[in-house]
């Protein structure tokens, strides 16, 4: 009877993680998409142009639009790349941001069951193993494409993530010296019971975010493709959905970092108002939760946005200055400086 029992049990779980998967992949993709159409209108609201107008209102199913060319494309393979890594380096690319997701808890309960696909224990240090990973993509995309403005792309990529990985790293040392835990569900609920964490260690919600734009390839911080002077670096060589799946991959890595922003000191699905602190009762609260953590990741989303066609770009000297003798001394300093805090009030 205790084997069936637990057979069962397991099946549960099984059933809910595959329809949770489902749920985030089905959530997240088209928010990928839309992103795209969100930057090219607010690019273009900046720019004083119209932006994206033909299909649908107001443009609405451009990035439908796009998929489809993108299937269409002939897909080219040079005859002097590596073609194996070439053809795996654009999915290296995308994996990893979709992976960071099965940890980010979207909202309190549904029913009886947690929304968050792996409610693990240890959940942001298996964030950062899995964003690490991503660098990898970029630099076999380089090495593979057998061409001088990819490689110098790829090296760049991998100083720039390696650089800013330490002092994101670090910068997240103060949050859970203040919860006590390295749950990202227990973060949560500790800031449901005691306010934002961005209030208590602003300066670790700085860091994380510009290291975001670093660890994303976002302007100012886009030197791996930089235009202007590598053409489209790593990606140069790409066409089709190879070069697709790294546009999509850039985009799903921002939601990523929104939703790890959000999770960290943005209060997650709280907000301090109205009850919706507390975990949710009935499903119409839980999916108002929901919402609420999707709102906040779309804010963020537009931040990204907005900084990238209003801030011009670092030269490569200054990125790796800022990320060396700056941001990894004061991240330092500030895990020091909570320490101490937390002791002398302990």
């Amino acid at each position: 009877m205790d084997w069936i029992n637990h057979t069962a049990a397991a099946n549960q779980f099984l059933i809910f993680s595959v329809v949770k998967i489902v749920c985030v992949f089905a959530v997240v993709m088209p928010m990928v998409a839309y992103a795209v159409l969100a930057e090219r209108k607010i690019s273009a609201f900046i720019q004083d142009r119209v932006g994206p107008n033909r299909l649908g209102p107001g443009g609405i199913w451009q990035p439908l639009a796009d998929g489809v060319k993108a299937f269409l494309k002939e897909d080219f393979t040079p005859d002097h790349v590596r073609k194996v890594y070439f053809w795996l380096a654009p999915m290296i690319v995308m994996i990893p941001s979709l992976l960071v997701l099965a940890v980010i808890p979207f909202g309190s309960q549904l029913g009886h069951q947690k929304m968050v696909i792996a409610d693990l224990n240890v959940g942001i240090l298996y964030t950062f193993g899995i964003v690490s990973l991503g660098v990898y993509g970029i630099v076999l995309a380089g090495y593979a494409s057998n061409s001088k403005y990819p490689f110098f792309g790829g090296i760049r990529s991998s100083a720039q993530m390696i650089s800013y990985e330490i002092s994101m790293g670090m910068s997240v040392v103060p949050v859970f010296l203040i919860v006590g835990d390295l749950n990202l569900s227990q973060v949560v609920s500790y800031q449901a019971e005691h306010g934002w964490l961005i209030i208590y260690a602003p300066l670790s919600f700085l860091i994380f975010m510009v290291a975001a734009f670093a660890e994303t390839n976002r302007l100012p911080f886009d030197l791996p493709e930089s235009e202007q002077e590598l053409v489209g670096g790593y990606h140069t060589e790409y066409s089709s959905m190879k070069f697709a799946l790294f546009f999509m991959g850039e985009y799903a890595n921002m939601i990523a970092a929104s939703a790890m922003m959000v999770t960290l000191f943005l209060g997650g699905w709280t907000l301090p108002f109205g009850g919706l602190d507390q975990p949710a009762q009935t499903i119409p609260m839980g999916v108002g939760h929901i919402v609420i953590f999707l709102a906040k990741i779309c804010v963020l989303m537009g931040i990204f946005i907005w900084v990238r066609w209003m801030w011009p770009r670092f030269r490569y000297d200054q990125l790796m200055d800022l990320g060396w003798r700056r941001f990894i001394p004061v991240a330092l300093a500030n895990i020091i400086v909570t320490a101490v805090f937390l002791w002398l009030h302990g």
